[in-house]
């Protein structure tokens, strides 16, 4: 594990830039960004035009580790380069953002009110390449849209029983189990789901080291004591449908708590603009994202 990427990943000011909508929700980024689907034909096509587009962000001056400490990749990205350098190379070589994949393969059917992950065949060896590729963590995503209790102790022991062979690959686990914003008892939710988490922390090996990503607390301040616990590297927060603006008053108020956002970070950016508005649209939403997340 690279000590200098973990050290910006515990202490560095600033964000993780979620660039790692894949597969069901490309067609959507890409529409949100301005390409519709008769503009590619395939699925090649569309990846190719995804490619551009996260490139775009990537070289940008607004995207840059003054703000941005990190940034989440899909595989399809991480197998590719930007000016000749491995999409995970050029982000820390040449900007100095430390490079996370996101290694689900999408969301179970709900069921008890949760949705787990699917299975991921070939785990292990996208873990090899990832390391191969100098990626430094994984995400993973699970959704809470009910408070039941035995269903959300399913969905935080899948996602520690995978971040442990994650963990055990040599790279940092991102655990993401979102509790729906729309939920009608999301605060009853993150109250089951703050203890699993830390029942699931206690029983971790000493030199385990994960990450969580969790939505935006009802409460304030209510996971400061998954912030303190020692396995702990950061704690995340999604915009999980948020507007920009609301997810960023929201963070704001939450003290230690940082962004990584990915439809909240994409806001307003189009294939239409010229590199000068496009440019200057992501710095203020960068300078926004990062003001909110260093309170």
């Amino acid at each position: 594990m690279n000590t200098k990427q973990l050290e910006q990943i515990h202490t560095g000011k600033g964000f993780i830039a979620a660039l790692d909508q894949s597969g069901g929700s490309t067609p959507k980024a890409l529409l949100q960004y301005g390409v519709s689907e008769d503009s590619y034909s395939n699925e090649d096509e569309m990846y190719a035009k995804v490619h551009e587009m996260r490139t775009r962000i990537i070289k940008s001056p607004a995207f840059n580790s003054n703000s941005i400490i990190g940034a989440i990749l899909f595989e399809n990205t991480m197998d590719r380069s930007i000016d000749g350098q491995l999409t995970a190379d050029y982000l820390w070589e040449k900007k100095g953002i430390v490079p996370f994949l996101k290694v689900d393969q999408g969301l179970a059917a709900l069921e008890d009110g949760v949705q787990l992950m699917k299975p991921i065949p070939g785990l292990d060896d996208l873990l090899k390449r990832a390391v191969e590729r100098n990626i430094f963590g994984t995400k993973m995503r699970s959704v809470i849209k009910e408070a039941n209790s035995s269903a959300i102790k399913k969905v935080v022991a899948q996602q520690f029983e995978i971040g442990k062979q994650i963990a055990a690959a040599g790279l940092v686990p991102i655990i993401e189990p979102e509790v729906d914003i729309n939920s009608t008892d999301k605060e009853a939710s993150e109250a089951i789901l703050k203890g699993e988490i830390l029942e699931q922390l206690s029983a971790l090996a000493p030199d385990v080291k994960v990450m969580l990503k969790l939505s935006i607390p009802s409460v304030d301040n209510f996971y400061r004591e998954l912030m303190e616990e020692p396995h702990v590297v950061r704690v995340v927060a999604l915009s999980g449908g948020y507007s920009q603006k609301d997810a960023n008053e929201k963070l704001a108020r939450n003290h230690g708590l940082i962004a990584s956002f990915s439809r909240a970070l994409s806001q307003g950016l189009t294939a239409q603009q010229s590199d000068e508005e496009f440019d200057s649209m992501l710095a203020e939403t960068v300078k926004d994202i990062y003001e909110a997340s260093i309170t």
